[in-house]
């Protein structure tokens, strides 16, 4: 009887709660670094400051593994998801306010409260992450790892899609930038709090204790043999340098290409409005996005991670062919544009699967498989913030074009580590070749 009525809860269906909670953690993600990478430069900061401070702020996203095996020690993990969103739906209604009346000169309170929610964000997206991997089997996990990447970056895509070209829309019937990112912020934060409460009732609490041994019995032990068994993973050196170099170039494009699209075209730019970026990415770029991420899952789960590796570490890397060819024909065609941006993310979204399955499959499995998790995650993410922290003092000293050339040269790491990946766990994928040979 128990079984049975376990069974039918919400939770038990996982389309219930996974796109939810990854949408949930795109948002934040995205909020930190993308969205107030284009409103720092709509309140007059240059490229090199609003790419170092965007990029600064996932700092948190990079060092969670010292505090993710405390997630291991709470009651559930779903308790952490509801006091981080709950928390977060207040942080940023005063980031909102304090929006309001900022000035270029005295950001440092603004640029307090988003460090906060990056905080609260990455810690977040650790108890996320354990309640995916603790309440699904493998085979669960990887049925729904497209999904859960496409909702993942549905985040960034809605934030930078539609609430740019509303931003844009705001400064337009306002005048001011200030009153124009108060109104984002507000709907992010209400969007938070609906999900917030959605998770109240539909999130399932994971798996507490699963992930530990016997003899962790404070958090910093359990820190300790986490962090002590991860880096004696067989190949982990060759896996570490997979993770971090994977999204190598797609690092130094994530802060630049949006302020390239929307600098003057006298500054070298494509000179397009917040409106059309809005647009741009929000219609085309979230349907290609969508297509591309579900198609990436397909693409896995029927021919096998390790045969799609490669090819899916080219995808990723297509958007550097757009940009540059953008840097060199300078379109003015509303249509080019968007077409180009639609290439760019549909390969985009079928490339990121790969890097998220390898990380659950090759890197997570162990008695830590939440923190493991989460270390892989913040390597991926130290990728990110050292790219992006340096990319705007890049581009002021290359220029637009010769910056996206040496981005495009960039594949070139990328592509050596994707070929020395190893895979030492027998994976579904790898059964189903034995089934094959068997059969042969």
């Amino acid at each position: 009887m128990n079984k049975k009525s376990a069974s039918t809860r919400p939770y038990a269906f996982p389309l219930w709660w996974v796109p939810s909670s990854y949408l949930a953690m795109g948002i934040i993600y995205i909020l930190v670094s993308g969205v107030a990478n284009v409103m720092f430069k709509n309140l007059g900061m240059d490229n090199a400051k609003a790419a170092f401070w965007s990029s600064l702020f996932i700092l948190p996203y990079t060092i969670k593994p010292f505090w993710a095996p405390v997630v291991e020690l709470g009651k559930t993990k779903k308790t952490f998801v509801l006091a981080m969103q709950f928390v977060l739906v207040g942080l940023i209604v005063a980031t909102a306010f304090l929006v309001r009346t900022v000035a270029v000169d005295s950001m440092i309170p603004l640029l307090v409260l988003l460090a906060l929610a990056g905080i609260l964000g990455a810690t977040q997206d650790i108890a996320t992450d354990g309640v995916y991997v603790t309440t699904l089997p493998p085979a669960e996990q990887a049925k729904y790892i497209g999904l859960q990447s496409m909702c993942w970056n549905a985040g960034p895509v809605l934030c930078n899609g539609v609430l740019i070209r509303y931003s844009g829309m705001w400064h337009t019937s306002t005048g001011s930038w200030n009153q124009a990112w108060m109104y984002v912020l507000l709907v992010i934060a209400g969007m938070m709090g609906f999900l917030a409460i959605y998770h109240t009732f539909l999130l399932p609490p994971g798996v507490s204790t699963v992930d530990k041994t016997q003899a962790a019995k404070s958090g910093m032990h359990t820190f300790v043999e986490a962090f002590r068994s991860f880096f004696l993973k067989k190949d982990i050196l060759r896996m570490i340098l997979f993770v971090f170099f994977f999204r190598f170039g797609y690092g130094f494009l994530d802060k630049m290409g949006p302020l390239f699209m929307i600098d003057s075209r006298a500054n070298g730019g494509l000179g397009l409005t917040n409106q059309a970026l809005g647009d741009i990415n929000g219609t085309f770029g979230t349907g290609a996005f969508m297509i591309g991420s579900l198609l990436g899952g397909i693409y896995i789960s029927r021919v096998g991670l390790k045969k799609t590796l490669l090819p899916l570490c080219l995808c990723l890397n297509v958007p550097n062919v757009v940009y540059l060819y953008f840097s060199f024909a300078y379109p003015t065609s509303y249509g080019v544009i968007a077409t180009c941006v639609s290439i760019d993310k549909f390969f985009w979204g079928m490339g990121v699967v790969g890097l998220s399955i390898y990380m659950m499959q090759q890197i997570a499995p162990g008695p830590y498989r939440t923190a493991h998790y989460t270390f892989a995650s913040a390597l991926m993410g130290l990728n990110m913030m050292l790219t992006g922290m340096i990319s705007g003092k890049v581009e002021e000293w290359l220029g637009y074009r010769n910056f996206f050339i040496a981005v495009m040269l960039m594949i070139i790491p990328s592509v050596l580590v994707t070929l020395a990946a190893p895979f030492n766990i027998d994976t579904h994928d790898q059964k189903l070749e034995k089934i094959r040979v068997e059969e042969d």
